[in-house]
């Protein structure tokens, strides 16, 4: 009987010993089991199973995304009918290199939990199939079958719950911050806790196969509020994985993270190349067609400083500078001010309200009149914007410039559209810095004039010319008041256009009174007639300003009306989709649909690959439209995107438009 219980003993002692955790399969390379956080189960309680894989050294296993090489392992459960078993809970894998490709997985001791539900009276039977790949210079594939049963009884944790805790300790957690993914590949994570001193190392580890270039270096940058890794991503859409993160203390944590599309996400620019596209910007904006009107002013100033003094033509330079700087600092810090407020107001604001088109439209019509000879305010100095000053010409020269910025403000020329997105996303001193660079590139050829006197000798002589080259200049000046009035009833309607012609009316009617003024030498009743004038302006832009914007549908000017939902409808149906967001008051738009979408090559391309149209009418305020615009890193109109309609990303087209662009856009 001795030798009987005796048997029976070490018969039974391996069970006893592994109540929670069932008989190994071995190899040299890896020792599996299937084991329990707990010795006994209550009905309704949870509990967790894992597969345990205990590595020889050297050998490694996979994550769930293995990386350019690998599998995962696999757990197969056989529960009773009545429970169900979660996905299992990956810890948190290391990155592996393995020659040219980039793997993850594990070394040592790896469990691999899951949690149980719907436990029973009378205990559990569970049975389990397993296969892993295990590596070192060769992968070899392995399997077990396993089996462990679990009692009824109340549940204390078992020998083997402290390896689940640990492996806890290990298991990513959701990350308290927000993450977006740039077109680029740029990966931004904002949080208040990173920064340079606190952040050490990062990588990022995909949920997927294929959605990065697993390999490929993932540069860091770090600065307060943001961690950007700059990843080879495989396309443009939603990412997920797992953020690695060391802080300066060496202490490593993983966050699972889900990073949304942002268009207008790009890697940080060092704001020195920000300054110099903001500048070039500006010195292009020269050329653009919105700003024609005011190089008539430019014209009349340029011949003038031929006969100038040196000195005397770099003052009036630096007063025609100073107008653009404090212009575009201005226009900068009420944009700032806005967005600090929540409105959205972004390049050539002030073009969507009715009264300051009206009034521009007053002004410039005034000027064309003074560079007819209508009238004249000291003729002998240079510069329109004189008539805002009566203390001299560098007066004038200061305001000529403010004139120029104003009018130039509708159009967004190429370089200007990073350099403005930058400026707005940055402190606001970086912002503002950015702004008086765009003003430095406009006012440039002023300048390098004023700074190279050879440059002005090349000009032609002052003489009777310059009286009819400013007459004749008076056309384009009085075609771009023409140009927004129209702009006037294109957006708010007949009753502005109305208005805002009797505005125009009485600006001729004080420029004629101030002429009979001044061959009268005064007359108190004529500056009486003037000032009645002058008001009677005031109250047509006030009234303008009042009126209700026009209902005309912008499918009249071609194009289907955009919004978010409409595009979001097209995309899911898999159609591709051309996006033109444009403005009444923006010259380079109009040039543009002219020009580069209105051919019938063009129009036949979209029928061909049933591209739909969308054209959003930036005219006055539309918060749908401005979040498009940000959402690509724009600030101001034009802006053309492509969504081609089948998975790629989207293309953003330049702003200055043709129409072989186009069809390649279309043609893919």
């Amino acid at each position: 009987m001795l030798r009987l219980f005796l048997t029976a003993a070490l018969l039974l002692a391996p069970a006893l010993c592994l109540a929670a955790e069932s008989a190994p399969v071995t190899s040299r390379r890896a020792t599996a089991t299937l084991m329990s956080d707990t010795d006994a189960i209550a009905p309704g309680q949870p509990f967790r199973l894992a597969l345990r894989l205990r590595l020889a050294p050297g050998w490694h296993t996979y994550w769930r995304n293995p990386g350019d090489a690998g599998a995962p392992p696999q757990l197969t459960l056989s529960l009773p009918p009545h429970a169900t078993a979660s996905e299992i809970a990956w810890p948190t894998p290391a990155r592996q290199r393995e020659g040219p490709l980039m793997t993850y997985g594990y070394q040592g001791d790896v469990v691999l939990p899951v949690t149980v539900t719907g436990a029973a009276a009378g205990g559990m039977n569970v049975t389990a199939q397993a296969q892993w790949l295990v590596c070192d210079n060769i992968c070899v594939p392995e399997d077990g079958s396993f089996t462990l049963h679990l009692p009824q009884g109340t549940p204390a944790p078992s020998a083997e719950a402290a390896l689940f805790r640990a492996t806890e300790a290990h298991t990513p957690r959701p990350a308290p911050w927000q993450a977006r993914i740039g077109p680029d590949g740029t990966l931004d994570v904002a949080g208040v806790e990173l920064a340079p001193a606190t952040v050490k190392a990062a990588a990022f580890i995909p949920d997927e196969s294929g959605a990065i270039q697993d390999a490929a270096p993932q540069p860091l940058s770090v600065s307060d509020g943001h961690l950007q890794l700059h990843l080879a991503a495989a396309k443009f859409a939603p990412l997920a994985g797992l953020l690695l993160v060391t802080d300066a203390t060496g202490q490593a944590g993983s966050y699972a993270i889900t990073a949304a599309p942002a268009p207008e996400l790009h890697a940080a620019l060092p704001l020195a190349r920000v300054l110099w596209l903001a500048f070039l910007g500006g010195a292009i904006l020269n050329l653009m067609p919105c700003v024609f009107p005011v190089l008539a002013m430019k014209a009349l100033g340029l011949a003038r400083l031929s006969a100038a003094e040196r000195g005397h033509a770099r003052a009036h330079a630096l007063s025609y500078t100073a107008g653009i700087l404090v212009t575009f600092a201005g226009l900068c810090a009420v944009m700032l001010a806005l967005r600090a407020g929540g409105a959205a107001a972004g390049w050539g604001f002030q073009f969507q309200s009715p009264a300051f088109v009206a009034a521009m439209a007053a002004l410039l019509f005034a000027a064309g009149l003074n560079l007819a000879g209508v009238f004249a305010i000291d003729a002998g100095r240079a510069g329109i914007g004189q008539a805002l000053a009566a203390r001299g010409g560098h007066v004038g020269s200061f305001f000529t410039g403010l004139l120029a910025v104003l009018v130039a403000t509708p159009c967004t020329a190429p370089f200007m559209a990073v350099a403005i997105g930058a400026a707005l996303l940055a402190s606001p001193l970086a912002a503002i810095s950015v702004f008086l660079a765009l003003g430095l590139g406009l006012a440039s050829p002023y300048l390098l004039l004023a700074a190279i006197p050879a440059l002005t000798r090349l000009l032609p002589r002052p003489g009777p010319w310059m009286e009819t080259l400013r007459r004749v200049l008076a056309i384009p000046m009085i075609g771009a008041a023409a140009w927004l009035v129209w702009v006037v009833g294109q957006g708010w309607g007949e009753t502005a256009l109305a208005l805002t012609c009797l505005g125009l009316l009485a600006v001729a009617a004080a420029t004629l009174a101030l002429r009979r003024a001044q061959r009268a030498r005064g007359g108190r009743a004529t500056y009486a007639g003037l000032a009645l004038a002058v008001v009677a302006v005031v109250a047509f832009v006030v009234a303008v300003g009042a009126s209700p914007p026009s209902s005309a549908p912008v499918a009249e000017r071609g194009g289907e009306p955009f919004s978010a939902a409409r595009l979001a409808a097209l995309q899911s149906e898999g159609r591709p989709v051309f996006v033109n967001m444009t403005a009444a008051w923006c010259v380079t738009c109009l040039v543009n649909e002219r020009l580069a979408l209105s051919p019938d090559a063009v129009r036949e391309a979209f029928k061909a690959h049933r591209v739909a149209y969308l054209k959003g009418d930036w005219t006055r305020q539309d918060p749908q439209i401005t979040a498009f615009l940000q959402a690509h890193g724009r600030e101001g109109v034009p802006l053309y995107v492509y969504f081609p309609g089948d998975g790629r990303p989207p293309s953003v087209l330049p702003q200055i438009l043709t129409e072989g662009e186009v069809l390649a856009a279309v043609a893919g």
